[in-house]
């Protein structure tokens, strides 16, 4: 004997019931069979609302019973042929005006029972049946059908039944032995009681039903044929990179199925477990696909994890005070009190102090719960040995399980090391002593990133997704998207690491994409998106709540800067190429980097000073080794090193800054260079990191630009400068004269800071620094006559985009 079971999607209409039949016509030449059927898709819920809107005196209810009514005949009408149908036609119309005339004594009495529900609910089962059961023989398949509730006896707990096995399993036993036809239709999630009222076995029982008869039976196989090709890594709908599992153990089955993996009801694991009876799940649309197989050990494949799971509408009761420490009996008066309004405990977790006990419940479950725990404990509440209940919502469960984990130490770690990464806060945890689940508690606003997370972490030993969202997308921006995508594969193969660019925004528009933006085709997306708001930019990115987000700014823009706080507290890293919120106040400064310790973010500035070079990197490596800077003297302004590299008095000053901005080299206002404002950032900002608490007055600044050249436009700027020449000309005809070079320098020592423009002697580190160059010495404990050096291309597009790129590589480290 075998027992088939397909769901509602299977049975949703002819099409799809016609792909059952040629199932089962191809089982049946194997063995004996039984097919349960749910009800064709949606039914039930119709069913369930036209009770509840009669209950209402909502009249409305008799049009969608018409609708209801004409589904099924048309059903038969496309099933059976023109010289089958009046039996079955007559049949169907006889059902459905059963429906209409309860739901009519629904409508006078405006009452509606769990006994009434169950009995509406219950032709949706019947109907599907007795039309399949209609259209096997139709079509030369011999089939007898046999209802449910007449086998399968209950208790009279109307809506979710317990089935009394012992009547059950002789009644099965007995009928079949009787019966030999080669096929059976049954209707799934339906039931008796002793005195013959119509009960269910709870939403989703047509898979308990069959179940039950294979274990009744003894059956070879129970097949559960739904609309996917078995049981998951995780909720394909949360994560897109799921891997089949192609078997699995009872114990896994029944813990990922309580735990919200909907393609199997829990219940329906019990009796055939106690069997040992094989259960596949397969795919009805599919049906070559090989599925999951259920069985009594799975096959060790490698992976401590077999799957991860989800619960939504949560809520956490907690019972807390100094009064439960030592005294017994606290538990179990909560559990009776909950017990007695028939709520279910969903998880449970206690401190070991005892002071404190808290129960996961179904969140609509909350008032009455809340109010019979209230009740049970109003003395102790009273008397302050018991604070009131404190009831938190909107939560979700999320759940690893397999079997192997009890074998495999640090699975917790990196379950909440992962979570806690990506800002994921855990209210509660349980884990049962057999260590074959592991339950968090965490918002339910969560639930999508943490799945991710998890699924990454334990299945995709292939990449790890980072989601980029880019501000700025100028010149800089365009070139870190141009090189994202050349080196995709590289960083895929190499790495196993995918950037998905999800978000980018310019000062006038902003584009998203969850699946990734088109980085062939982005310009032309961007200037079809949306109006750009900063403010509506960062609290989209909050709101998607992706895992791994990294956050890039390549802008020079200071409302941009000043949102970093916001991100870090939402565990999202920000690479900063834009140096305004570094260079900002030390207060401000020393926020970010403890909002990115507190919320397990990263935030990352190396092109803050000198682009692509390693000088942050290697400051910080020099301190946490335990070395200590005396002092520093660098050229950090590849524009200005450019300007005096190739200024020499033939053309005019102002002439080759133009040129050095048209190359790339200056920021967006090149007074910002030209002042030295920028280079006192950047030796700020290095003065910091060493761990001196400076701010911009305290930098002194020998300024070389005549003051008038700094006012007004950048238009103006220009032609001021070609007014001062003679200013510029003078200055590098006195360095030339004694055989030096014109270098503007940024010094650190003992404490204080500053720069300005500098004559270089040959024999200098500085002297032989051409182009666009940058070049720092670090004097320390280690480096004392000879510095450490630093030097190389401290400016231009590409390589400032290469090292925001190598920053956004970095936030993928653990």
């Amino acid at each position: 004997m075998q027992v088939l079971k397909f769901g509602g999607s299977s049975v949703k209409n002819a099409e799809n019931i016609n792909k059952v039949i040629a199932i089962v016509k191809e089982k049946v030449k194997k063995d004996k069979t039984i097919v349960v059927v749910s009800a064709l898709g949606g039914i039930t819920d119709v069913l369930l609302l036209c009770s509840k809107m009669a209950s209402e005196g909502d009249e409305a209810y008799k049009e969608k019973l018409q609708e209801s009514e004409q589904r099924h005949l048309q059903t038969v009408k496309d099933l059976v042929p023109i010289t089958g149908q009046s039996r079955v036609l007559s049949l169907v119309k006889t059902l459905c005006n059963e429906i209409e005339d309860i739901c009519n004594g629904i409508f006078l009495l405006r009452e509606l029972s769990n006994r009434t529900k169950d009995r509406v609910m219950s032709y949706g089962e019947i109907l599907s049946s007795q039309i399949i059961t209609a259209a096997f023989n139709a079509g030369g398949e011999p089939c007898e059908w046999k209802d449910s509730k007449e086998l399968i006896i209950t208790n009279s707990n109307f809506g979710s039944a317990s089935v009394d096995f012992a009547v059950t399993n002789e009644r099965v036993k007995e009928y079949f032995d009787k019966h030999s036809a080669s096929l059976h239709v049954m209707p799934g999630f339906i039931s008796a009681d002793a005195t013959g009222a119509v009960t269910t076995l709870g939403r989703g029982g047509s898979d308990y039903t069959a179940a039950i008869l294979a274990a009744a039976l003894d059956a070879n196989v129970l097949e559960i044929w739904t609309d996917v090709s078995g049981m998951m890594t995780a909720d394909p709908r949360l994560v897109t990179n799921v891997k089949m599992i192609p078997d699995i153990s009872y114990q896994e089955a029944m813990e990922l199925s309580h735990f919200g993996a909907k393609v199997i009801y829990p219940p329906t694991i019990q009796p055939v477990s106690s069997k040992g009876i094989p259960t596949w799940i397969k795919n009805t649309f599919a049906p070559e696909d090989l599925g999951t197989l259920i069985k009594k050990e799975s096959t060790v494949n490698g992976s401590s994890i077999r799957g991860i799971s989800s619960i939504n509408s949560i809520t956490l009761l907690s019972l807390e005070g100094s009064g439960m420490v030592g005294i017994p009996g606290f538990s179990k008066r909560l559990f009776e009190a909950l017990a007695s309004r028939k709520i279910n405990v969903i998880l449970i977790t206690q401190s070991s102090s005892e002071h404190s006990i808290c129960v996961g419940i179904d969140a609509v479950n909350t008032n009455e719960a809340s109010h019979a725990i209230d009740d049970a404990f109003a003395y102790e509440i009273e008397t302050g040995k018991v604070d009131p209940i404190i009831v938190e919502k909107d939560l979700a469960i999320v759940a690893l399980v397999g079997d192997n984990m009890k074998s495999h130490p640090g699975i917790s770690g990196k379950m909440f090391g992962n979570l806690g990464r990506n800002g994921v806060n855990v209210r509660a945890i349980a884990q049962g002593s057999s260590e074959r689940n592991i339950s968090a508690v965490i918002s339910a606003h969560d639930v999508k990133k943490a799945i991710n997370v998890l699924h990454e972490e334990f299945f995709e030993t292939v990449y790890k997704e980072i989601n980029l969202f880019l501000a700025g997308v100028g010149n800089v921006g365009g070139k870190l998207l141009a090189q994202i995508q050349q080196q995709y594969q590289y960083l895929l193969h190499n790495l196993n690491i995918k950037i998905n660019v999800v978000g980018m925004a310019n000062s006038k528009k902003m584009l998203f994409n969850d699946e990734g933006i088109d980085l062939q085709n982005w310009k032309q997306l961007l200037t079809e998106g949306e109006s750009m708001n900063m403010q509506e930019f960062i609290d989209r990115i909050q709101l998607k709540n992706l895992r791994n987000a990294v956050f890039a700014d390549v802008t020079a823009n200071e409302l941009v800067a000043s949102c970093y706080d916001q991100l870090l507290q939402k565990s999202i890293s920000v690479v900063a190429c834009n140096k305004i919120a570094c260079s900002s106040s030390y207060e401000y400064y020393t926020r970010l980097k403890k909002l990115a310790r507190e919320f397990n973010a990263q935030f990352i500035f190396e092109t803050n000073v000198g682009a692509s070079l390693p000088v942050i990197g290697s400051l910080n490596d020099l301190l946490r080794s335990g070395d200590n800077i005396h002092s520093m003297a660098a050229v950090l302004s590849g524009t200005l090193n450019f300007v005096f590299n190739n200024y020499d008095g033939k053309k005019s000053f102002a002439s080759v800054v133009k040129q050095a901005q048209d190359e790339g080299y200056t920021e967006p206002d090149p007074r910002l260079d030209l002042s030295g404002k920028d280079v006192m950032r950047k030796i700020m900002i290095l003065s910091r990191e060493a761990g001196e608490k400076m701010e911009m007055e305290d930098i002194a600044n020998n300024s070389f630009m005549p003051p008038a050249c700094m006012e007004g436009t950048v238009a103006d700027f220009y032609t001021a400068m070609e007014e001062h020449e003679g200013h510029f000309k003078s200055l590098y005809e006195a360095a030339a004269a004694s055989g030096k070079k014109l270098k503007f320098v940024a010094k650190y020592e003992n404490g204080k800071a500053g720069v300005g423009l500098q004559h270089i002697d040959p024999d200098h580190d500085f002297y032989h620094l051409y182009g666009k160059d940058n070049i720092v010495l670090f004097y320390t404990d280690r480096y004392t006559e000879q510095p450490l050096v630093i030097k190389g291309a401290g400016a231009g597009a590409d390589v400032t985009a290469s090292g925001v790129f190598a920053d956004v590589i970095r936030t993928a480290r653990p």
